[in-house]
This record gives structure tokens, C-alpha cells and sequence, in this order.
């Protein structure tokens, strides 16, 4: 069973897994994505940081949301460690609801399109393709997906 909740984004959980992301997305694209990522950030009463848990206790995937816009929240710091199915989309349900609990009308997120596991991932939990955003406008190797709620 996965049990999913809010939690503290500097918790020693919170720490490993954002450090084992960063390890694999610089294995997989070249950067390790903490340079679009600051934690001070899930600070605002608006942002949630959340943390999957396995039957054990265990911190097995992360994710966060922060406002982008009054109405659009961004995704952020998506992770599962792939020790057991579904981690992934308990996570993003679990934000999808905080982020609609919060007044908020759409998730954006970016990934980089060589990440193909991400980009088929959030294509699954219907999210579509849409112009880039922010630092990411004009990076050929971003693609920027959206979800309305």
C-alpha cells in the first residue's frame, strides 16, 4: 500500500530522494534540474511538497507543486525510486487534488524530451503538450505539458 502526504521538503526523506532525482535526470538529460528548482519556493500557502510512502514507512517518491500564476500550478520534483507500481500516479493524484483544494484551475509542468519514461508518463495521466514557459521558452530540448483540473 502506498500512502501518500503532505511533508517537510528539508525532512532527511525529502533530501535523499530530491538527491537521488537529481542523479537521474542528470544520467538521463545532462542536468540534474536543481538550477529550476528552488525550495524556498514551497514556502508560499500555496505549494505542497508530498511524500510516498511504502507499507514499511519507507520515502519511495516525492513531488511538489508551487503557483506559477494565480491559477496554473507547476508541477515540480516528480520522483519515484521504482521499488514498487503506482508511486508515480499516487503522487500526481494526490497533487492534482491539493492543487485543486487550493483554488488552482491547471498543473503545467516541463521535461525534457529526452526523458521519454516522463513524457509518456504524463501523456498517460492526460496532460497535453503546450508552448513553452518561463526559462524554458526557446529551449529546443524542453517540452512543457498542461492539464487543466
Amino acid at each position: 500500500m502506498i500512502q501518500v502526504e503532505r511533508a517537510d521538503p528539508l525532512s532527511a526523506d525529502s533530501q535523499a530522494l530530491i538527491e537521488k532525482l537529481s542523479a537521474v535526470l542528470a544520467r538521463i538529460t545532462g542536468s540534474s534540474g536543481k538550477r529550476s528548482f528552488n525550495i524556498d519556493d514551497l514556502q508560499s500557502a500555496r505549494s505542497v511538497w508530498a511524500l510516498a510512502r511504502n507499507a514499511q514507512g519507507v520515502a519511495i517518491g516525492c513531488g511538489a507543486i508551487r503557483p506559477l500564476t494565480e491559477e496554473t500550478a507547476e508541477l515540480k520534483r516528480m520522483y519515484s525510486t521504482g521499488s514498487e507500481a503506482g508511486v508515480g500516479s499516487a503522487i500526481l493524484r494526490f497533487l492534482e487534488e491539493a492543487a485543486r483544494t487550493l483554488g488552482y484551475r491547471e498543473v503545467t509542468l516541463e521535461t525534457r524530451r529526452v526523458n521519454h519514461q516522463a513524457v509518456a508518463f504524463y501523456e498517460k495521466h492526460g496532460y497535453t503538450v503546450t508552448d513553452n514557459y518561463g526559462v524554458y521558452i526557446g529551449r529546443a530540448e524542453a517540452v512543457c505539458f498542461i492539464k487543466r483540473l
